[in-house]
């Protein structure tokens, strides 16, 4: 019986011989920072470059899994903003149902996840308040202008907040979303929690990286079965 583990290991090892040395290395490099102990969760995001701003931060700290909650809006993509980030991030899309929201919200419990809110509350802690040591958490984005859906308030595990000095309430969705990732990520990584992937995971994502990198990757991964199998 093929082991599941080890045949990525060996898929890896052998979709790296059709890459460069340079670009090897980069990918291995990347993948020992990437994380899901912290998840992304965007619900209703019906500006595209506000959208591709945030896949653009997440990319850049390290965050692998982005959940896009579609009920109003479909969720796009502007490429001149996203830069590319998206072709290296796991995305997993909720737009079957009427309302993909309170589904969500049981998908990523069932997984383990804290489901926070980034809104204003009652209960709320300042973000450098937050504990990121309690468990992995998911960190809820809303619409532009409502901004998160009662449903995620009612359901929220806990309740986050930027401290904001100014007139205005509330900060555009993509600096909003920059400014929670990039101090939650930088307290994740400076702790002593286990934020990193399994090699199982790793490997997983480096097949994707490789097949979208590499020319004919599926002929090369359909051969690479056939030897591989006949050796089992």
């Amino acid at each position: 019986m093929i082991d599941s583990n080890e045949y990525k290991k060996v898929l890896v090892e052998h979709l790296s011989e059709f890459v460069l040395e340079e670009r090897k290395n980069l990918f291995l490099k990347i993948i020992n920072n990437r994380t899901r102990y912290l998840t992304v969760v965007l619900e209703d995001l019906f500006q595209e470059h506000n959208a591709s701003a945030v896949l653009r931060t997440c990319d850049i700290l390290g965050i692998q899994d982005i959940h896009i909650i579609e009920n109003a809006y479909k969720y796009h993509i502007n490429k001149d903003i996203a830069l590319g980030s998206s072709k290296w991030l796991s995305f997993y899309d909720h737009r079957e149902l009427e309302n993909n929201t309170l589904a969500t919200i049981k998908h990523l419990h069932e997984k383990g996840y804290r489901i926070v809110a980034t809104t204003p509350h009652k209960k709320d802690v300042e973000l450098e308040d937050f504990d990121v040591e309690k468990g992995k958490f998911a960190v809820f984005f809303g619409s532009e202008v409502p901004g998160l859906t009662q449903l995620v308030l009612d359901n929220a595990d806990e309740f986050i907040k930027i401290p904001m000095y100014g007139f205005t309430e509330s900060f555009n969705i993509s600096v909003s979303a920059g400014i929670i990732l990039n101090q939650l990520s930088d307290k994740v990584r400076k702790s002593e929690i286990n934020w990193q992937l399994s090699e199982n995971e790793k490997n997983e994502i480096l097949i994707d990286w490789f097949t979208k990198t590499i020319k004919s990757s599926k002929l090369i991964i359909s051969e690479f079965n056939k030897k591989y199998q006949k050796n089992d």
